[in-house]
Parts: structure tokens; C-alpha cells; sequence
């Protein structure tokens, strides 16, 4: 596998294990029939529980049943993961940094006891509704409300392009507490089963077509007051999860990058035209140095994200710039990869042209290119383009 300047040669044994782990569990379990699922639209049957049971949701918490593997454990997990698809690292992500960290970050110790441990270990499904039909890329203006009614609370709204939606338990929704004054943007855990929950699959998606995706309709659905997640009010909720989840996209853009340069080398050193391997002309050789050189700069910073992570000086700024640059980086490589394969490369037999697929919507979702762009515009001039 790429690793141009050895930056695994330096992990201990826990993420080396992590790392194997992962990349032989997406070897025989994903690789094989990614292709058919993609063309399905389906998600693999089980894979959930069987991700939860070798650990592979937020394992970079502490306590609950999750083991606090480090920061850079938990990145080559979602590369490894996203190297097989983004659809399945998507699952995992959201099931990690969207679902259990909010709860385990804002959560009441009873919260706590009752979802971690499922939510780890995949008994339960999660999903987490910020995005609304007219509120994408501003969530603050979001109308979904939340009106306290004696000990119980009333939401009304809609959320759309929920990751795991139609398979899951369990809804962290962001809504308006309407109840208190300025009506905060409050955390409230919503069971699917409950009554004026409905919980749509998207269908007919040209990207991500192997990961379930869904709405989460609420009308006038009443959850009791212990549902709401207490030690988090405003949009420093929704935005410290998104930013937990866009460290792993960093990462795993990186995975799917990785996975189409092997794709591509591999090809071309099989592949003969005019008597030789395709992969001994110039051009194609031009193309491989320039992918090379872009992913390996892509983990670099990703490596780097992770130890200022684990030292506690890592800023939401700094996980825009990663998750800007390695998405793009994979986008663009994707694309150079498919080039390489020729007219075998429009096929599910080979991972770029699905690669690249998906790229178009991890370039969209948790905050798209232009908003990071401009997230980065603002740290840097101290001007907010947005506002």
C-alpha cells in the first residue's frame, strides 16, 4: 500500500492491529461485492453488527465499552474503511463521531449507560439530523422546533440526507427549544419507533449509492424532558460533532485516493499495448508521480491533524483545511485513475469510477468545499465573508 515517506513505520503495535484489522475486514467482506451493492443501491446486510464487534464505532472514546485508541488509530481506521467505500467509513462516521460523541460529550451519565454501550457494539443504529430541506449550509437557521409541553417536549420539522435514517434506533436532532428564551438549538435523542417519526430512504442517487440514506420527518413527535442531551446549548453542539466527523473524512479521502492509485499501478503494469506495459510510457508514469505525490502530501496532513488532536491543540480550522484539501485531492485523483483503466474503468469491476462517484458527494456534505473555503477565508483575514 502507498506510503511513500513511511509514516506508518512510526505507529505502535495497538494501531498497527487497528490498521490490519480494518484493511483485511474491507479486503473480505467489502471488496468483493462493493461493485454489486453500488449498482443495487443497497447497503451489505449485517455489516453494521459486524463492524460494531470488531470495535470499529468511536473506538477514540474512553469508557462505555469503547477503548480510547488514539487519534491516529481512529484515522487509519476510516482510511482503511473509506478504501472500500465511502458509503461503509459514511455508516461508521456517523455512527461514531455523530451519534456516540454527542451523547458521550453532552450526554446525562443515564444517557450514557443506556445508548454507548449498543451504539458500540452495534445492537442499536444511529443517525443525526442537522441538515433541512432549505437549510444546508447555514444549519442555524434551521426551523425544526422543539416546544416544552409540562415534563415532555413536542418536535416538528424535517431533516434530509440522513446517513442511516431508514435503519436506525435513534435520532440526535438538532432543533429550536422554543420554550427557552432566544430559542436555543438544543440536542434531543429521538427513537425512530416513536409515535409522527418517519424516517424516508432517498433513492435514485448517482453518488454514495452504497450507503442508506434517508429523511427524519417529526410531527409533533413528544419525547420525555430526560431526552435531551443537558450539557450543550447552541450551535456548539451540531458544529463540535461535525467537526469530530470531518476529521475522519480527512482521513478516509485519503483511503479512496489510496485505493485508486494501487487500482491504477496494478493495471498498468498488467496491462500491454504496443508490447510493453502501459505502465512503462511516459505519460502514465507522469500520472502515477502525480498521484503518488498528492496523496502522500494528503497524509501528511492527516498524520499532522492527528497528533495536534491528541495534544488537544487541534482547531476547527485546521480539520476545514484537511477535509478541503484530501477530498479534492481524492476527487482529482479518482478521476486520473479511471483515465488510466481506459474504457475498463467505467465499470464496477474496478473501485475508481466508484471512487469518484462518491467523491462528488463527500466534496458536498459536512460542510461543502466553498464553505471551508470561506472558513479558512475568515481565520486567516479575519473578515466573515458569510455573514
Amino acid at each position: 500500500m502507498l506510503d511513500y515517506v513511511d509514516l506508518e513505520a512510526d505507529l505502535d503495535s495497538e494501531e498497527r492491529m487497528i490498521r490490519d484489522t480494518a484493511r483485511e475486514f474491507v479486503d473480505e467482506r467489502i471488496k468483493p461485492e462493493i461493485g454489486q451493492h453500488f449498482e443495487d443501491g443497497t447497503f451489505p446486510d449485517g455489516l453494521m453488527a459486524e463492524m460494531g464487534e470488531l470495535g470499529f464505532f468511536a473506538p477514540n472514546l474512553e469508557g462505555y465499552g469503547s477503548p480510547g485508541v488514539s487519534e491516529t488509530a481512529y484515522g487509519l481506521l476510516m482510511q482503511e474503511l473509506e478504501a472500500g467505500d465511502s458509503g461503509v467509513r459514511s455508516a461508521a462516521s456517523v455512527q461514531g463521531a455523530l451519534v456516540m460523541y454527542p451523547i458521550h460529550a453532552f450526554g446525562s451519565e443515564e444517557q450514557k449507560d443506556e445508548w454507548l454501550p449498543k451504539l458500540g457494539s452495534g445492537e442499536a443504529i444511529g443517525c443525526f439530523g442537522l441538515t433541512e430541506p432549505e437549510h444546508g449550509s447555514d444549519p442555524s437557521s434551521m426551523e425544526t422546533r422543539a416546544e416544552k409541553d409540562g415534563d415532555e417536549y413536542v418536535l416538528s420539522g424535517s431533516k434530509t440526507w440522513i446517513t442511516n435514517s431508514p435503519v436506525s434506533d435513534v435520532a440526535v436532532v438538532w432543533a429550536r427549544d422554543t420554550s427557552a428564551e432566544e430559542s436555543p438549538v438544543r440536542g434531543f435523542l429521538v427513537e425512530t419507533d416513536r409515535d409522527g417519526v418517519s424516517t424516508n430512504k432517498i433513492d435514485d442517487k448517482l453518488s454514495m449509492r452504497a450507503s442508506i440514506t434517508g429523511e427524519i420527518g417529526l410531527s409533533n413527535v413528544r419525547i420525555p424532558e430526560e431526552n435531551v442531551l443537558p450539557n450543550v446549548s447552541g450551535m456548539k453542539g451540531p458544529l463540535s460533532c461535525l467537526t469530530q466527523a470531518r476529521y475522519g473524512i480527512a482521513w478516509g479521502a485519503v483511503g479512496a485516493a489510496r485505493d485508486c492509485f494501487e487500482e491504477a499501478r496494478d493495471y498498468s503494469l498488467d496491462r500491454e499495448q504496443f508490447d510493453q506495459p502501459i505502465g512503462g510510457f511516459q505519460l502514465q508514469q507522469g500520472k502515477l508521480a502525480e498521484m503518488a505525490t498528492q496523496i502522500t502530501t494528503s497524509q501528511l496532513l492527516a498524520h499532522r491533524l492527528a497528533e495536534l488532536k491528541e495534544r488537544g491543540d487541534l482547531r476547527p480550522q485546521h480539520v476545514s483545511m484537511a477535509k478541503r484539501n484530501n477530498v479534492r485531492m481524492a476527487r482529482d485523483q479518482s478521476r486520473i485513475a479511471r483515465e488510466m483503466l481506459g474504457g475498463n474503468g467505467i465499470t464496477t469491476d474496478y473501485s475508481p469510477m466508484r471512487h469518484m462517484a462518491n467523491m462528488e458527494t463527500v466534496y458536498t456534505y459536512e460542510g461543502t468545499h466553498d464553505i471551508h473555503t470561506l472558513i479558512l477565508g475568515q481565520d486567516l483575514t479575519g473578515i466573515a465573508a458569510f455573514e
